[in-house]
């Protein structure tokens, strides 16, 4: 059964919440955790004073009580000051939940405005659709952009597979150190600089390894994926200038027929929508940066804290108090018995306390990298606007087992995007006049119109939209006019682009640097 894009990212939305919320629960829990901790010693504290009290000369009590006094207070004084630090860390969570409830629901109308602009304009395209269609001029020029855009895609399906024969049949001639050596330092070429001493060795070497022979050939092997590469870059841009002119013959069709103003209302309201993305990426993070604080507090991490604790347990651990333990277990009495119990229950407890929140405390940094790794998701799902209501998935378990698949870790957050990007479609007309308004290539061709779509490693030179990363080939300083990229040409689908801390923008402008961490 196939789901549509708002209903789609409304179930990651519901899943955001759900991490958002175990994350607080636990948070909450592991912070009263700590507390209780600090409690029982400050309990255990008071039992020895009560043990010391029966047990030892006025004196020596005076001294241990001092002592247990002392780390005890501090304690209590941290504890107070820790409390009041875990309160506001919790307080600027809640907010930063709070507003990104209420811009998700402002979203979601957002998006509902726009979907009723979209109806508006189907039934205006309905209307004149036929006619614009066969207006030669439109005809002619929506040809030639599908001609153009194929002959750019098979330009670069050449690029890659010249690229893919470099690398390969490149790693001899890289994996032989002598005369890598020799090509990095353009060795029989106008850029060679050496002494007649080293030229007269380099000359050796490269007898040794036959380098005037391999040279062209791999100079060769390297130049061809370049020109290839600079030649489908040029077809792209002209495929993109002719999809810009079927763009303006379509809106000035659209507004002769009146239907401009519902144009400009559904630019304002995608506008509207981007505008609460960016504000939505900006507490994102600073609802991170909070989570952060919150988890280290909560989870007793806060030095000066963690420190006074420390310092009651080292109280309570002095080889006095070990003998003044020791001896009442051996010599009891009746009020020994009851105090030593005691002990033995609070020291009992704490070490229950201390089991518990360990699997509490991993589960939190689990729940805190899904977290980022569904913001990243989202991020990619509005930035290549499949969340717009013409936008469907062939599979709704992308929603249901896989989502869970991806929460649970059983597949990776790069293949739970892929598998995103495989299922997607634009529904049907679309394709047809005024269908597409606001969508890649108005909704012309598939979301990546280049080859392997939402698995290829092409975008377009502006990133303006594709599902996956590319790097170009780069020449080095290899002194042939070409040079060798050491590697593989380019990085596979499912590269996330999520700006992080710091930055802002909107979906349009996907320049940030990459800070998924995936």
């Amino acid at each position: 059964m196939s789901i549509r894009g708002p209903e789609a990212l409304a179930s990651l939305d519901e899943a955001m919440r759900d991490i958002r919320r175990e994350e607080d629960d636990l948070s909450t829990r592991l912070a009263r955790s700590a507390e209780r901790v600090a409690k029982i010693k400050e309990s255990e504290a008071e039992l020895f004073r009560q043990l010391a009290q029966l047990r030892l000369d006025p004196s020596v009590q005076g001294e241990l009580d001092g002592a247990i006094s002392a780390a005890e207070a501090k304690a209590r004084e941290q504890l107070k000051a820790h409390a009041k630090d875990l309160s506001k860390a919790e307080k600027d969570v809640a907010e930063s939940d709070a507003t990104l409830g209420r811009l998700t629901a402002e979203r979601a109308e957002a998006l509902k405005q726009f979907e009723g602009h979209q109806a508006e304009l189907k039934t205006l395209a309905a209307k004149l659709g036929a006619t614009i269609a066969r207006d030669p001029a439109f005809a002619a020029k929506r040809n030639q952009a599908t001609e153009l855009a194929d002959v750019a895609a098979q330009s670069m399906r050449k690029t890659e597979q010249a690229e893919a024969d470099r690398d390969a049949k490149g790693k001899p001639y890289r994996d032989d150190p002598l005369f890598l050596y020799l090509w990095e330092a353009g060795y029989g070429t106008a850029s060679y600089r050496a002494n007649n001493l080293i030229r007269y060795l380099d000359g050796l070497v490269a007898g040794i390894v036959g380098f005037h022979k391999a040279r062209p050939n791999f100079a060769m092997l390297n130049e061809i994926p370049l020109r290839l590469r600079e030649h489908a870059e040029r077809q792209i841009a002209i495929a993109k200038a002719a999809e810009a002119e079927v763009d303006a013959l379509e809106a000035q069709a659209i507004d002769a027929a009146g239907g401009k103003p519902i144009r400009d209302a559904m630019s304002a309201a995608q506008q509207r929508i981007d505008a609460l993305d960016a504000q939505m990426v900006a507490i994102e993070d600073k609802r991170d940066e909070a989570t952060k604080t919150l988890s280290a507090l909560s989870q007793g991490n806060n030095p000066a804290f963690a420190g006074a604790l420390s310092e009651l347990a080292v109280a309570l651990g002095r080889e006095d108090i070990r003998t003044l333990l020791a001896d009442a277990r051996k010599t009891r009495t009746g009020q020994d018995d009851t105090i030593v119990a005691q002990i033995d229950d609070a020291r009992a407890r704490a070490k229950e306390e201390d089991a518990e929140t360990a699997d509490q405390k991993e589960r939190l940094k689990t729940l805190a990298a899904r977290r980022r790794e569904l913001e990243d998701i989202q991020w990619e799902f509005k930035k290549q606007r499949f969340d717009d209501p013409r936008s469907t998935f062939r599979e709704d378990k992308l929603v249901g087992d896989l989502l869970n698949d991806f929460l649970r870790g059983g597949i990776s957050a790069a293949s739970y995007w892929d598998q995103w990007q495989r299922s997607q479609n634009w529904s049907a007309g679309t394709s047809d006049w005024g269908g597409g308004v606001g969508l890649p290539n108005n909704g012309r061709q598939s979301n990546n119109p280049w080859p392997d779509n939402g698995g290829s490693t092409f975008n377009w030179p502006d990133s303006s939209f594709g599902g996956g990363g590319s790097t170009k080939s780069k020449p080095n300083n290899g002194g042939f006019g070409g040079g060798w990229t050491g590697g593989s040409s380019n990085s596979g689908g499912g590269g996330f682009s999520r700006p992080r801390t710091g930055s802002v923008g909107t979906r349009k402008h996907s320049g940030f640097k990459t800070g998924g961490g995936f």
